[in-house]
C-alpha cells in the first residue's frame, strides 16, 4: 500500500530480526481475457476457477444456431482446421513469481523495494500448486545488471527491486518492469529455479483496491496484531518527533475470523513486528492471497463479466505483468483444472544472521532449502508429507 507522504514506508523501519473452434472460445474471449488479468494478480490461481466455471455455466454461444424453424438444407462445405484454444501450448510444471512492492506516491522518483516475494509452483499435470514466500531480508547474491549499471552485491533480497528499477540515464523515473528482471534473476540464483513462466509486480495499493472491489475478504487472524502503520479509522499514523517510528493510536486486529476491507487486509498482512516476525508476515500474505481466491470463486465472476471488469478497473496501473510469449488469457485456460483446495501454502523456516553483533538479514534453515531442492525434483508433495509443520493450515 502506498504510504504517501504522511509517514515513512516499511523499508525505513529499523531491522529487528472446451471446444477448440473459433465459435467455441472466441465468444468467451472478453470474459476469459479479464479472467487472465486476475490470473496475473493471483499468481494464476484464481482466474482459472472463473474460466472453468464459465465453461460449466452453459452460457449461450452467440455463434451457435438458434432454435426455430428448420432452415433449408445446403451442401456442407469443408470445415477449416480447429483453432487451438488459448493456452494449448502451455505445459507444466510452471513457476510463477509475484512481487509486492513498497512505493511512495508522494515521491515519484522513489525506487520501490520488494516487500513481498511469493512463488507459485504448479505441477506437471497443472492440477496442483504450492505457494511460498521468501523473506524480504533474505541475504542473497544480487547479480550484476547492466540496464541499471548495477555491479552486483550480497545484500537483502528486498533491494533487488530498487537496484534493478534504477534507470541508468539518471533522468527517467524508476522502472518497475526493469526491476522485476533483476528480482527474477536474483530469486533464480538463490532457489535454483532456472526460468519464470510468468511474473508480476503489484503495488500494495493494487492489492488494497482489489480487495475493496471484491467487497472485502474473510481472514482468520491467528494472533492479536497492533498495526505499526494505521490508526483505527484507517488514517496513517504520523512519524514521531524523533523520526524513529510512528505515533498515535493503533488499529488492532483481534484473533478470530474477521471480515476485512482493503486497507485492513493489506495493513494486517504487512505487519512484521509480531510473534514470528517476518515469517508470520509471510504466512499472513499467503493467507490473504488464498482468501482473495476464495472471494473470487464465491462471487462467481465468470458468470458476471461486468462485475469482473469492475474488479479489473480497480487495479488501474498498479500491475506489471510479464508472461514471456504467453498472454494472460493463455494461462487462464491452461490452468482450468486447478482448484482452490489444490493450493498448498508452505512456510519456509529461517533464522537471522549477523556480523559483529549486528543484524544482517535472514537465511533459510536446512528444512527450507531442502524444500526448494525437492520442489525442483518434483517431490514437493512427498517432502511436505514427511514435514507437515511446513504446511500452513489456517
Amino acid at each position: 500500500m502506498a504510504d504517501g507522504g504522511q509517514h515513512r514506508a516499511a523499508e525505513d523501519e529499523p531491522d529487528t530480526g472446451s471446444g477448440g473452434t473459433p465459435g467455441g472460445w472466441r465468444s468467451r474471449r472478453r470474459i476469459s481475457w479479464a479472467a487472465g488479468i486476475v490470473v496475473a494478480v493471483l499468481l494464476v490461481a484464481g482466474a482459472v476457477i472463473m474460466t472453468n466455471a464459465l465453461r460449466d455455466s452453459g452460457r449461450a454461444d452467440p455463434a451457435a444456431p438458434q432454435s426455430g424453424p428448420s432452415a433449408p438444407t445446403v451442401p456442407a462445405s469443408p470445415s477449416p482446421s480447429p483453432t487451438p484454444e488459448p493456452g494449448a501450448t502451455i505445459t507444466g510444471p510452471l513457476n510463477l513469481l509475484l512481487v509486492g512492492v513498497d512505493t511512495r506516491v508522494s515521491e515519484p522518483d522513489w525506487e520501490p523495494h520488494a516487500d513481498a516475494v511469493l512463488i507459485m509452483h504448479v505441477t506437471k499435470e497443472l492440477d496442483r500448486a504450492y505457494l511460498f514466500s521468501l523473506p524480504r531480508d533474505l541475504v542473497v547474491d544480487i547479480p550484476p545488471f547492466a540496464k541499471a549499471k548495477f555491479g552486483g552485491q550480497r545484500t537483502k533480497l528486498t533491494h533487488a527491486m530498487s537496484y534493478g528499477s534504477h534507470v541508468a540515464d539518471g533522468k527517467s523515473k524508476p522502472n518497475a518492469a526493469q526491476g522485476l528482471e533483476l528480482v527474477e534473476a536474483t530469486v533464480s540464483r538463490y532457489t535454483g529455479i532456472a526460468k519464470w513462466d510468468a511474473s508480476a509486480v503489484l503495488t500494495f495499493g493494487g492489492f488494497d483496491n482489489l480487495v475493496d472491489a471484491l467487497g472485502g475478504v474473510d481472514l482468520y487472524i491467528d494472533q492479536r496484531v497492533a498495526s505499526q502503520h494505521r490508526q483505527p479509522n484507517g488514517e496513517h499514523r504520523p512519524g514521531n518527533a524523533a523520526n524513529d517510528g510512528y505515533a498515535g493510536p493503533q488499529m488492532i486486529y483481534e484473533k478470530g475470523l474477521r471480515h476485512l476491507n482493503g486497507w485492513q487486509a493489506l495493513d494486517y498482512a504487512r505487519q512484521r513486528y509480531t510473534t514470528g516476525g517476518d515469517y508470520a508476515r509471510q504466512r499472513h500474505q499467503q493467507q490473504l492471497i488464498k482468501a482473495i481466491i476464495g472471494r473470487v470463486v464465491s462471487e462467481q465472476m465468470a458468470r458476471d463479466p461486468d462485475r469482473l471488469e469492475q474488479v479489473l478497473r480497480a487495479l488501474g496501473e498498479t500491475l506489471v505483468f510479464s508472461g514471456r510469449d504467453q498472454r494472460v488469457i493463455d494461462f487462464a485456460f491452461a490452468l482450468s483444472g486447478l482448484r482452490p483446495e489444490a493450493l498448498t501454502l508452505v512456510g519456509l523456516p529461517g533464522a537471522s544472521v549477523g556480523s559483529g553483533g549486528s543484524y544482517r538479514g535472514e537465511q533459510l534453515t536446512e528444512a527450507g532449502t531442502r524444500f526448494l531442492t525437492e520442489l525442483r525434483a518434483g517431490r514437493a508433495e512427498e517432502y511436505l508429507a514427511a514435514n507437515p509443520k511446513l504446511v500452513v493450515t489456517q
